[in-house]
C-alpha cells in the first residue's frame, strides 16, 4: 500500500493491506513499488518480495530476512542493501551464503522473503556536519589518546604521543580489534566457512 521511513532501521519498510483487511509492515525490497502485490506461503512464485519456505526456493536465489529457528521470525538478512545467496539444498538444511561471506546452514523448513533489501545507497550516505548526527543522538567521540591515563589505556604521555601499547584496547582494557565471535558457541556447528 505504501513505502515509508522507519528511525529504527535503515531499509524502508512497506505497509501491506490483507485480503482480510489487516494492515501489516514488511521489510521493503528493492524494487517493490506502491501496488505490487506479495504473497507469503507454500506454492508462491519466486519474485521479490514474496516469502516462501527455503525447501520451495530454487538454488541461487538472493534472500533476505531469513529465519535461524523456524516460526521464530527473521533474524539475518535484514539490512539496507543486503542479500542471503541460496548456495545448495541437502535435507534437512539448506547453505547460505551470508554478506560477511560466512557460510551457514539454515533449515529448509525456514521462511525467507525473495530479493534484495532496499535503500542500498545508505552506506553512502554523508552527514555533511556535527549537526546532523546529534540530530540522531550521537555524541562527540573523545580519542582515547587525548585523554589522562585514568580515565583510557590510551591516555596520559607530554604532547602528541602514541597509544603506548603493542595493541588499541578499549577504556576497559580489553583488546578493541581483532576476533570478536564468541568461541565454542552452540551454533557453531552450524557455520561451514567463517567470516573473511
Amino acid at each position: 500500500t505504501s513505502l515509508e521511513y522507519d528511525p529504527n532501521r535503515n531499509v524502508d519498510i512497506g505497509l501491506v493491506k490483507y485480503t482480510d483487511g489487516e494492515y501489516r509492515y514488511i521489510l521493503a525490497p528493492s524494487g517493490l513499488k506502491i501496488g505490487d502485490k506479495v504473497i507469503s506461503g507454500d506454492k508462491v512464485a519466486v519474485k521479490t518480495g514474496n516469502a516462501m519456505k527455503l525447501k520451495n526456493m530454487p538454488v541461487g536465489t538472493m534472500v533476505h530476512n531469513v529465519e535461524l529457528i523456524p516460526g521464530h521470525g527473521g533474524q539475518i538478512g535484514r539490512s539496507a542493501g543486503t542479500a542471503l545467496i541460496l548456495q545448495s539444498k541437502q535435507m534437512p538444511s539448506a547453505n547460505l551464503k551470508l554478506p560477511s561471506g560466512e557460510i551457514r546452514m539454515v533449515s529448509l523448513e525456514c521462511l525467507a522473503t525473495i530479493g534484495v533489501l532496499g535503500n542500498e545507497d545508505w552506506k553512502n550516505v554523508k552527514f555533511g556536519k556535527a549537526g546532523r548526527m546529534r540530530h540522531m543522538g550521537i555524541r562527540p567521540a573523545v580519542r582515547g589518546v587525548a585523554m589522562d591515563p585514568a580515565s583510557h589505556p590510551h591516555g596520559g604521555g607530554e604532547g602528541r604521543s602514541g597509544i603506548g601499547r603493542k595493541k588499541p584496547m578499549t577504556k576497559y582494557g580489553r583488546p578493541a580489534v581483532g576476533k570478536t565471535r564468541i568461541r565454542g558457541k552452540y551454533s557453531d556447528k552450524y557455520i561451514i566457512k567463517r567470516r573473511k
